[in-house]
């Protein structure tokens, strides 16, 4: 068979259950396109931000390898860039062969544009220009704060408005004729498409939009498909974290002041921006149909983090360890290369295991190791070997800084905080993570059993979230559990 064509839609910020086969919102283009390929229901990013997730993407790798913690172009970001060494799965296509195409949101790096890295046409995309990189925090940062402060506090609240004082206000929702520069990103990846020199050598395209990212800005005719009346909060919302870690709290109080209504409200400009999203990818997948080249193009809907959705009165995404903020969609399509179109697989995947998938397909060999897998075997119907029972996540924090990891089973979810106390979750009867566990002692056994994991995991990534300094060695079993069971 011929090499197969990749294109790539890749949303920010997108809950996992807004699309197929969960569909939460109104998604008439995704819901046939996963009749028409594949949808993976338990597909989630190893960090909640967008920098350290793209870099996972593109690399295959956690970020303990890829080096990339934080949203690279903060003033405090904690790093800017990849590690020496790290490779990305354009630069295998490229030297394959590929021709690749990129349009939108990097997000990878904040020392190199897509073009360092094998795409050749760069178009609506907006990355750090080169030679920006330092180690000193960017002072600019403060630039925003000195406009506050030449404006009047506002005393009241308009609709959807929490106030910050010092920080100006933030307007979580809206509607706006056009929410970012989406439309211009699908216009040139649409351009793109149709002309590209029809020729013997198979593409890659990248499309990577701002949405559904907060906040919540919509076209009209998108939230007047939704009911107000039919929009529910999700069984959490009251949850008011009292067991769980301060900063989760501390969180929840900035959103406080929203109404119970202005949350249900919130939510219904979210999930409006999800049918919008998929408004602009019908028009890529229509393009794609008149250029003729759907039957060979592997398609990927995917997107990088997502969204608390009110879950825990919480919105948006950052430390808080809930599923929402991992939890992302995964459909893919190829119909000349997926079996028995119209699954769901409910198999733990990664979004470290797309960069071998990739070049699985496109019969590209290397000589590295990923933290993923291909999952070639999925679309061709079969039950990979030794896959993966658990979900591992690592961040180090979203720009002011907090130690976490996590280890998920189908039964248990253990989090590691090194900012505060931890969280334990039994799945099977608390599925929506409310009651934590974690300070029980009949659950000693769990916690034990869980970190020993999260430790091994960390050690054959190379994580080195471990000090065995006396003030910040407060795991209750430490690094040397992973290796318990081998000295026994």
């Amino acid at each position: 068979m011929q090499r197969p064509n990749i294109l790539i839609f890749m949303t920010d910020q997108q809950r996992g259950d807004t699309v197929p086969p969960y569909g939460r919102a109104i998604t008439p283009n995704l819901d046939r396109f996963s009749r028409e390929g594949i949808a993976f229901a338990q597909c989630y990013t190893p960090s909640p931000h967008c920098c350290p997730s793209r870099a996972t993407f593109f690399t295959g790798l956690y970020p303990s390898e890829h080096g990339v913690w934080s949203n690279v172009s903060v003033g405090n970001a904690i790093s800017r860039g990849l590690n020496d060494g790290v490779r990305l799965f354009s630069e295998d296509l490229r030297e394959a062969g590929y021709r690749l195409h990129y349009s939108g949101t990097w997000h990878v790096s904040g020392e190199e544009s897509p073009e360092d890295r094998g795409w050749e046409s760069i178009a609506a995309t907006h990355v750090s220009p080169k030679g920006t990189f330092r180690r000193a925090p960017y002072t600019k940062e403060w630039g925003r704060y000195l406009d506050v402060a030449a404006k009047p506090e506002p005393q009241e609240r308009g609709p959807g408005e929490i106030l910050r004082p010092g920080y100006g206000s933030y307007v979580h929702y809206g509607v706006r004729r056009s929410p970012s520069q989406d439309e211009k990103i699908v216009d040139a990846a649409i351009d793109i498409i149709r002309n590209r020199t029809q020729g013997d050598a198979p593409w890659c395209q990248y499309i990577g939009l701002s949405g559904t990212h907060d906040p919540y800005f919509v076209p009209q005719e998108y939230l007047d498909m939704y009911d107000p009346a039919s929009i529910e909060l999700p069984a959490s919302f009251r949850d008011r974290m009292e067991d769980k870690p301060a900063l989760y709290r501390r969180m929840r109080e900035r959103f406080d002041q929203l109404s119970e209504a202005e949350h249900r409200e919130a939510l219904r400009h979210y999930l409006a921006y999800c049918t919008y999203v998929d408004a602009l990818f019908g028009r890529v997948l229509a393009a794609l149909d008149e250029a003729g080249e759907a039957e060979n193009t592997l398609v990927i809907y995917v997107s990088d983090h997502g969204d608390y959705g009110a879950e825990h009165g919480l919105w948006c995404k950052g430390l808080p360890c809930f599923r929402s903020a991992y939890h992302v969609p995964l459909i893919a399509r190829w119909p000349a290369g997926i079996q028995r179109p119209g699954r769901t697989v409910d198999a733990f995947v990664s979004l470290a295991d797309l960069a071998p998938t990739f070049l699985d397909v496109a019969n590209v060999p290397v000589d590295r190791a990923f933290a993923g897998r291909s999952l070639v075997p999925f679309l061709r119907g079969e039950e990979p070997e030794g896959w993966r029972d658990a979900v591992f996540t690592q961040t180090n924090g979203n720009e002011l800084y907090g130690i976490q990891r996590s280890v998920m089973t189908r039964d248990w979810k253990y989090v590691y905080n090194g900012f505060d106390y931890d969280e334990l979750y039994d799945l099977r009867n608390d599925p929506g993570e409310v009651r934590n566990v974690a300070r029980d002692p009949a659950y000693a056994g769990v916690i034990r059993e869980l970190a020993g994991r999260m430790w091994r995991f960390a050690y054959e990534r190379q994580d080195v979230c471990v000090n065995a300094y006396i003030t910040v060695a407060l795991a209750p079993y430490g690094p040397a559990e992973a290796f318990r069971d081998e000295r026994a």
